[in-house]
């Protein structure tokens, strides 16, 4: 007795995403092993332990993971904002929030950096007193935190709009204070979203180029990020090492967002 596929057109459909999904994922991940593999070990491991290269990859994940971490506080605060609270232009703010998604990450470095700058209108206030941001990897951390930024707001809204306001009110008949009314009644269902939307802040953050050679001052071994070190190596024809960097970059991201898919999979399970 053959079983039946419960949608129709399965194998098309599968056969199609696979094809899709070799073409614009799979197949440039393997140009690039591919390509880096024109180097010897020895020559591979030379160039990814090179100090100007590990100063690069510090700073990028540095910045990546500051950025994302601020954009987790950021990001509740507007969602509850919107969900929760009604006032004037709400659907414009909320409209809002796409900026980053909309606005080419050049045009917002441009800005940064120009606000931030020695005569900019906010540097020419805090430079004086000290404060420089601008070719700082400060500034680097500002403009991830506006490209990361909606990714945890998109994330976290519609969790929050599925979740009762009566819990709230029954907690807080309760006894329980708001922050053990956080805790305890929102945070369990929030948890799940906000490590998916700092995630994807994390992965936007390890591969911003556009926005951070306009704010950084790409310095070797103190304003270089890694994409910016990368693009350089290809400016010089060495398309080895180039991809022999971003291979690095590569795995490294997918460890990363690894462990943070196992820690959030096992806390549920110690939870459950």
């Amino acid at each position: 007795m053959s079983s039946r596929v419960p949608l129709p057109g399965f194998a098309l459909s599968l056969g199609y995403t696979l094809t899709f999904m070799s073409l614009i994922v799979f197949l440039p991940l393997a140009a690039i092993a591919w390509k880096s593999a024109d180097l010897s070990w020895e020559q591979f491991v030379q160039t990814v332990s090179h100090p100007r290269a590990l100063a690069a990859m510090r700073l990028t994940f540095s910045t990546a993971l500051i950025a994302a971490a601020i954009n987790i506080v950021l990001g509740l605060i507007v969602a509850w904002v919107l969900v929760r609270y009604e006032f004037p232009f709400k659907r414009w703010v909320d409209a809002l929030i796409d900026l980053p998604f909309a606005l080419p990450t050049a045009v917002a470095g441009l800005v940064y950096a120009s606000l931030y700058m020695k005569d900019g209108w906010i540097g020419r206030f805090i430079v004086p007193m000290g404060i420089e941001i601008a070719y700082t990897p400060a500034a680097i951390v500002m403009v991830l935190v506006f490209t990361g930024f909606p990714f945890v707001v998109r994330a976290v809204q519609p969790v929050l709009e599925e979740i009762d306001t009566d819990l709230e009110e029954a907690s807080a008949i309760l006894g329980a204070t708001r922050w053990q009314t956080f805790w305890m009644v929102l945070w369990p269902n929030l948890r799940p979203a906000v490590v998916t939307g700092f995630a994807l802040a994390l992965a936007r953050g390890l591969g911003e180029y556009g926005s951070v050679i306009f704010v950084s001052s790409n310095l070797p071994g103190k304003t270089e990020v890694a994409p910016t070190l990368i693009v350089a190596r290809i400016e010089e024809n060495k398309f080895a090492e180039a991809t022999a960097l971003a291979l690095v970059l590569l795995l490294s991201s997918f460890a990363l967002l690894g462990l943070i898919n196992v820690w959030e999979k096992w806390s549920r399970r110690h939870e459950a």
